[in-house]
């Protein structure tokens, strides 16, 4: 089943995101490899595609899940949350419609 994990961008984590971003990004591409990443990437806190000083507020990932909690699990486990990066991650079935 898929499942939606927003995670809110907590304060002054720019530097904690950039060092964690590595290893936060290969667990993405592992998902992917797998099949199993639907779309994954940052909400701007600003309203542009390059928000610049402004930075991120939140972080959303959409992929395959054998349950709930197996989503939670691998969520708390990943780097971003680990420093810190993402603060109340929420973690729902989702149900894609369209595409």
């Amino acid at each position: 089943m898929l499942y939606m994990i927003l995670g809110t961008v907590g304060p002054d984590s720019s530097g904690r995101r950039e060092a964690a971003r590595p290893e936060h990004l290969s667990r993405l591409r592992g998902l992917q490899d797998e099949g199993r990443l639907v779309l994954a990437g940052p909400c701007p806190a600003v309203d542009s595609p390059d928000p610049g000083p402004a930075g991120y507020s939140a972080s959303l990932i959409v992929a395959e899940f054998p349950s709930l909690a197996a989503a939670q699990a691998w969520i708390s486990e990943d780097p971003y949350v680990q420093a810190a990066v993402l603060e109340d991650v929420v973690v729902r079935p989702f149900r894609q419609v369209l595409p």
